[in-house]
C-alpha cells in the first residue's frame, strides 16, 4: 500500500451519509455522499441485493471469453501492462495492474448482454462498477464490507448521472460508457477512502472522459466493449488521480460546460441527489434473463405469453406488433439484417424469432440459429411502433405489449408489466446461480466445480477480512 494513499486513510474519517441532497453544488453533495458512505448506513435488504449482483456480474464476465472483442481487449493488455500483479483477469486466469484487470473485466462482462441494468437510468452498472473495485479492492487488500460498500456507492452514483442526464442523452450517448466513468470513478474512490473534496477531483477527471456513441451499431462495430472498458479504467484512473491531487472540474455534472451541457436537453438536476441515503438505486436494479439488448425483454416475455398460452408455432404466426417505447426504437430500430450474433442482439425481429422458435433467446440459441432461414423468415414478419402507454411508463417501467396476428386471422394480444429479473419479477439466488453456471459452460471459462467453490465465496463475501481470487489461478 503507497505511502499517499496509507495517509490519506488516516485523515479520511467516517462521516455519514447526507440525509438530503443539496441542488446548490448537486456534483459536489454526490461526491460527499460516495465519499462518506459506510458500511453500516447500508440495509440488509440492499446489501444481500449487492451480493446478488455481484454474483450475476460474475457470471457474465466469465461469459466474453473467447468472444473476439474481448479477446482483441486482453490481447492489447497484455502488450501494454504486466504480466503479473494483484488483480484477477477472470476469462484468462491471469493477474494484472488493477487498471489492466478493470478493463478487461469490463468489457468481458458487457459481452454477452445478459449483465444486469437499472431501468431508469437505462444504465448497466455492474460492467462498470464490479470489475474496477474487484481489482483494486485485491490490489489494496480491502475487506469483502470495503468491497460492498465501493461498489453500492458506484451504484448510487452511475444511477443517479444516467437519470440526470435523462432520455435526450440516450438516443445518441451510451449511457453506461458515460455515467459508467463517474459509478466507476466513486467505487474505486470509496476503497481508496478519498475525502469528499478528492472525490469530487476524481468526479470532474472521470466525467471529462465520459464517452460512448451509438453509431457502432450500424455497422456490428466493436465498440460496446470499449465503451465498458474505458469507463471502467478511466473512472478508476480519475481516482488514482485524485489521490495523488490531480484537480478536475467542480461541476462537471451539471457546470456551464459540463456533461449535461454538451450530453443532454433534459437534464434534471435534482435527480442527482434524489433522496440520497433512503432511496437505495441499487435495489431497483434489474436482471436480465434474456441474452440481448433490454429493450427486447418486455417485449419478448409477452410474445412469451401468448405462445405458451395459445400453443401456437412459430409458422402459425403472420405478424407480430411490438408496442415500445421511443428508447426501444432509438436503439433497434437501425438494426434491420443483423450480420453477427452481438448485432444479431439488438434485432427486435430475431429475439421474437429465437422466442416463438425455442421460448428462449439464450447464448446457445443466438450462437447457433439466428440466422437461420426460420429466424430470419419470422424476423421479417415483426414491425415495432410507439406506443403512448408503453413510452409515458418508460424508463421507470418498461411495459411489454404485442399483438400476434396468426395465419387463420386471429388476432392476440400479450402484455407484461414485469419482465422478468425486474425487482417485481426477480430472480432467485438458485437461478442468479443457475444462469451463472450456463454462461460460464457456454464460454468454457470455468467448471461447474469452480463455479460451485466462488458461489460459496461470493455469497460470503461479506465477512472476508480480504478479497483474494474469485478463480483459481
Amino acid at each position: 500500500m503507497s505511502d499517499t494513499l496509507t495517509k490519506h486513510r488516516a485523515q479520511s474519517g467516517s462521516g455519514k451519509v447526507p440525509a438530503k441532497g443539496s441542488l446548490d453544488h448537486p456534483s459536489k453533495t454526490l461526491a460527499s455522499f460516495a465519499a462518506n458512505l459506510q458500511f453500516s448506513d447500508i440495509p440488509p435488504t440492499v446489501l444481500r441485493r449487492a451480493e446478488d449482483l455481484l454474483l450475476d456480474w460474475f457470471g457474465s464476465a466469465l461469459a466474453g471469453k473467447g468472444g473476439r472483442p474481448v479477446e482483441a481487449i486482453e490481447s492489447f493488455a497484455r502488450q501494454m501492462g504486466p504480466d503479473g500483479g494483484a488483480s484477477e483477469v477472470l476469462i484468462s486466469r491471469r493477474r494484472t495492474t488493477p487498471l489492466f484487470a478493470a478493463m478487461v473485466n469490463a468489457a468481458s462482462s458487457h459481452y454477452a448482454e445478459q449483465d444486469d441494468v437499472h431501468n431508469g437510468s437505462v444504465f448497466h452498472p455492474a460492467a462498470v462498477v464490479f470489475p474496477p473495485a474487484l481489482a483494486v479492492a485485491q490490489a489494496i487488500g480491502a475487506s469483502g464490507r470495503e468491497l460492498l460498500t465501493a461498489a453500492v456507492a458506484g451504484y448510487e452514483v452511475g444511477i443517479r448521472v444516467g437519470e440526470f442526464l435523462g432520455r435526450s442523452h440516450y438516443r445518441i450517448f451510451h449511457t453506461t460508457g458515460t455515467a459508467g466513468t463517474l459509478a466507476a470513478a466513486a467505487a474505486v474512490g470509496r476503497l481508496l477512502k478519498l475525502s469528499p473534496e478528492l472525490m469530487l477531483h476524481a468526479f470532474g477527471s472521470a466525467g471529462t472522459q465520459s464517452a460512448g456513441l451509438w453509431e457502432f451499431l450500424r455497422d456490428a462495430a466493436d465498440s460496446k466493449q470499449l465503451h465498458t472498458a474505458k469507463a471502467a479504467g478511466d473512472g478508476l484512473m480519475a481516482a488514482y488521480l485524485a489521490l495523488n491531487g490531480f484537480t478536475g472540474a467542480q461541476r462537471i455534472l451539471e457546470g456551464a460546460q459540463g456533461m449535461a451541457a454538451g450530453m443532454s436537453t433534459d437534464a434534471d438536476p435534482a435527480k442527482l441527489v434524489d433522496r440520497l441515503g433512503t432511496r437505495w438505486t441499487l435495489a431497483e436494479t434489474s436482471f436480465k434473463f434474456h441474452a440481448s439488448c433490454r429493450h427486447t425483454h418486455p417485449a419478448a416475455d409477452a410474445l412469451l405469453q401468448v405462445m405458451r398460452e395459445h400453443d401456437l408455432k412459430p409458422e402459425q404466426v403472420a405478424r407480430v406488433t411490438a408496442h415500445v417505447h421511443q428508447g426501444a426504437i432509438d436503439v433497434l430500430g437501425p438494426v434491420v439484417n443483423p450480420q453477427t450474433v452481438h448485432q444479431a442482439k439488438f434485432s427486435m425481429g430475431t429475439v421474437l424469432g429465437l422466442i416463438a422458435q425455442f421460448h428462449s433467446a439464450g447464448m446457445k440459441e443466438f450462437a447457433a440459429q439466428f440466422n437461420d432461414a426460420g429466424i430470419t423468415a419470422f424476423r421479417d414478419r415483426v414491425v415495432m411502433v410507439l406506443d403512448k402507454e408503453v413510452d409515458a411508463a418508460y424508463p421507470a417501467r418498461w411495459i411489454g405489449k404485442v399483438t400476434v396476428e396468426t395465419t387463420d386471422g386471429r388476432k392476440l394480444q400479450g402484455r407484461v408489466d414485469e419482465p422478468k429479473g425486474d425487482p417485481g419479477n426477480t430472480l432467485s439466488r438458485e437461478e442468479l446461480e443457475q444462469k451463472a453456471l450456463r454462461l460460464a459452460e457456454f464460454s468454457s471459462a470455468a467448471t461447474a466445480d469452480e463455479m460451485q467453490t466462488a458461489f460459496a465465496t461470493l455469497w460470503g463475501i461479506a465477512e472476508a477480512p480480504r478479497i483474494g481470487m474469485l478463480l483459481n489461478a
